[in-house]
């Protein structure tokens, strides 16, 4: 990818991650405080059982190495606006799923280089591969995550009616990005595009659907309520593709490696909104 395709997909992700700064306040943060048990349960899904199920996806299924880095970049990157959204049209608890992403978007800046780089040596031959620098990984996703993120923190703090107008506006924006960078990688991969499908499609499809059914089910063995069951669940399923694909991209300068990110950021979608409908229904029943 030439160096203004990547500046644009940066900025891309710049413009997402401030998106969901203007929906954050600190009592986002304080609301561990509120439902520890629910934040807790629902890191751990986050931040420990998605990369577990992500390698033994990868590994599980026979891709090529590019193929599993991307499946462990995108275990990567948990949470992200999409998710917030999913939650609150699936009727799940929307401040826990906003609180769980706002805490993983802060923790994954330390976690997201181990975790690359031990793909990186699981996967790929020794003498293909570029180690990260942790120190400097960890400065960069800094700069394109934590940086917007306070800016929208910031506004919404001091210019807040600003911001209330300007929340869904961005949001509608950040949806229309992912997309206009899912469309660009397709369209700079066009003649591959039908054997990366085959090759990625299921095991990014596998990926999304366990870590959702694990996520509900860890939230409901711990006596969690369906509404943070079903948030736990979207949290843990639905990663941050747009974060994962920068990651390929930006800090490895690798398309290949941002194939599984993009597919999955088409799949999401429509697992987001069979989620979706059956949350509904099943709430809409306890209405009944």
């Amino acid at each position: 990818m030439d160096q203004l395709s990547t500046i644009i997909l940066a900025a891309s992700l710049f413009i997402i991650m401030l998106g969901m700064g203007l929906s954050l306040v600190t009592d986002d943060f304080k609301r561990v405080l509120i439902y520890p048990k629910a934040v807790i349960v629902g890191l751990v899904s986050q931040l420990i059982l998605l990369p577990i199920i992500g390698f033994g996806v990868a590994s599980l299924f026979d891709v090529r190495p590019e193929i599993a880095v991307g499946i462990m970049i995108l275990a990567a990157c948990p949470g992200g606006p999409t998710s917030n959204l999913i939650a609150h049209l699936a009727k799940g608890n929307t401040a826990l799923s906003v609180t769980l992403t706002a805490f993983s978007s802060f923790i994954t800046i330390l976690t997201i280089p181990f975790i690359v780089n031990f793909a990186l040596e699981q996967f790929m031959d020794q003498s293909e591969y570029i180690k990260l620098d942790v120190v400097q990984t960890i400065l960069q996703v800094m700069v394109i995550i934590i940086i917007p993120i306070v800016i929208g923190m910031m506004i919404r703090k001091y210019k807040t009616a600003f911001a209330l107008k300007m929340e869904k506006p961005v949001r509608i924006a950040s949806g229309v990005v992912i997309m206009l960078v899912i469309v660009g990688l397709c369209v700079k991969e066009k003649d591959n595009m039908i054997p990366y499908l085959q090759e990625a499609g299921i095991v990014s499809l596998v990926l999304n659907v366990v870590t959702m059914f694990v996520g509900y089910r860890v939230a409901k063995l711990f006596s969690l309520n369906d509404k943070a069951a079903v948030s736990i669940s979207i949290e843990s399923g639905i990663q941050n593709g747009t974060l994962a694909i920068s990651i390929a991209v930006v800090l490895l300068n690798n398309t290949e490696f941002a194939i599984a990110p993009a597919v999955y950021g088409l799949l999401m979608f429509l697992t987001g909104g069979v989620v979706i409908y059956w949350s509904s229904r099943k709430f809409a029943k306890y209405k009944g």
